[in-house]
């Protein structure tokens, strides 16, 4: 059962509690309304302790070998593990993901992408030889970490496990709607053996914390997961101080669906990845392109998969959409549910009305577009709930188009004779495709083009991310 209340008593700033000041901010359950927790809202000042405690700390920290850092790591991911039922209740508490993907998605990812950036140790080349040179790569120094609330822990993992397998040292402030895992990161990291002052984490407003962070001179580089509104935003203060900005932004995935396709295979994959956590997902696939001609199979099959997506308790086992993070962002849904009806979109499932008897709580319904303008604002901007739209299109030339015709370019997926799918997905303009349901891999590249941001996360392209680069002539 989920408990009522957390306790949050202070940042963790050198490897101990700091009380900031008297103002807080309220950590709301989604599924009830309730405040579950209070959080110190950071300051600047509380920002300025953070970073001298990971300044100081990063000399003895950067020397160490990869390979112990990496023994740390291994350590920090069995603490994970060890604690995954309190993680995923908190989790569920504080931005309402059903309880069993805050165990499996929530939980055993994160754990799963520690063992991966810290089997990398051993065969990284930290130095080589070109030519004359040496090449030597090192730490960059101090990174500050903001992340979103979507996957509360998985978003910081994916930063902290290169980030310190780097020898880096991090100052992090959590996203203030879902802060409660970012405590139990931190003693989990402390009883794994990171030192005092190399994991630091400031609770607080991005209006806030996350500008001081971004704006100050001693943080050598940011590492954001969020919208691109706010990716835009911590760019411009970045760039006063010249630090690295790595940015990991907004999403508008496609699914295209080929004539050659296992049709109900691809609905079923498809919906999938519209629908999970709720639909707030960067990686998700929202928009569905399917032959013009096979549209009418498609929805059909995509109503009936719907069907399963029960909406609920998101402590009930059996549920498997849960409220949206807030109720700000549940009315944010809703706006585009009702905007897609007005523009003309066919609504073949769902709606904007509440769910029947959830009459508490921040829940939509999941909701199906069929019909859908590829130019509209359903098909075009990043709705981040439960929301399907279907795309019928004329040729193959026409889905690519479509697919990559938005400002985004995070993920897509192609669904069709495995080499005539593998064509079409070299085509787009997006930095990850899945086809044919291939299979998640912790070691692959994960990023966006355009408007989805810059770096990449995972394997040894995301621990690149934290180092810089020396050459010395010999």
């Amino acid at each position: 059962m989920t408990p009522s209340t957390y306790t949050v008593a202070g940042h963790w700033i050198g490897g101990e509690t700091v009380t900031g000041s008297a103002d807080t901010l309220p950590v709301v359950n989604p599924a009830t309304g309730e405040v579950v927790a209070e959080t110190p809202a950071g300051t600047a000042a509380d920002v300025d302790r953070a970073v001298a405690a990971a300044r100081a700390a990063f000399p003895a920290w950067s020397v160490t070998t990869p390979q112990h850092r990496a023994d740390v790591l291994r350590r920090l991911g069995a603490g994970l593990a060890a604690r995954t039922e309190e993680i995923a209740q908190a989790i569920t508490a504080e931005m309402g993901s059903p309880i069993g993907m805050s165990r499996t998605a929530q939980v055993a990812f994160p754990a799963a992408v520690v063992e991966s950036i810290a089997g990398l140790a051993d065969d990284f080349a930290w130095t080589e030889e070109v030519g004359n040179s040496l090449i030597v790569r090192e730490p960059i120094g101090v990174v500050g970490a903001i992340t979103p609330w979507n996957f509360p822990l998985q978003q910081i993992v994916s930063k902290l496990a290169p980030a310190l397998l780097a020898g880096n040292t991090m100052v992090f402030k959590p996203s203030e709607n879902a802060p409660l895992t970012a405590r139990i990161l931190a003693e989990v990291a402390a009883e794994a053996g990171v030192p005092a002052g190399v994991f630091n984490v400031v609770y607080g407003t991005g209006a806030t914390v996350g500008e001081a962070i971004s704006a100050h001179p001693d943080i050598d580089m940011i590492s954001f997961t969020g919208s691109t509104r706010a990716g835009q935003r911590i760019s411009a203060v970045a760039a006063a101080t010249v630090k690295r900005v790595a940015l990991e932004l907004g999403g508008k995935g496609a699914n295209i669906i080929l004539d050659d396709a296992d049709l109900p295979a691809a609905v079923e994959r498809g919906l999938m990845m519209a629908f999970s956590n709720g639909g707030q997902v960067c990686g998700a696939w929202p928009r569905m392109l399917v032959p013009a001609s096979r549209q009418d199979e498609v929805v059909a099959l995509a109503v009936e998969a719907a069907k399963q997506y029960t909406v609920g308790d998101p402590g009930d086992e059996a549920t498997r959409i849960g409220p949206m993070a807030s109720e700000a962002h549940r009315q944010k849904v809703v706006g585009y549910v009702e905007r897609g009806i007005t523009d003309g979109a066919r609504l073949v499932f769902g709606g904007p009305q509440r769910p029947e008897g959830l009459t508490v709580g921040a829940y939509v319904q999941p909701t199906i577009f069929a019909d859908v303008d590829p130019s509209s604002a359903i098909a075009q901007e990043e709705i981040f709930g439960p929301v399907l739209t279907i795309i019928p299109y004329a040729d193959e030339e026409e889905a690519v188009a479509i697919a990559n015709g938005t400002l985004y370019g995070l993920t897509s997926g192609v669904f069709g004779e495995p080499e005539h799918a593998l064509a079409i997905a070299r085509r787009l303009r997006v930095g990850q495709v899945d086809v044919n349901a291939g299979h998640w891999n912790p070691l692959a590249p994960f990023g966006g083009y355009k408007h989805s941001g810059n770096g990449r996360e995972f394997g040894r392209f995301g621990l690149d991310e934290f180092l810089e680069t020396k050459s010395i002539q010999r």
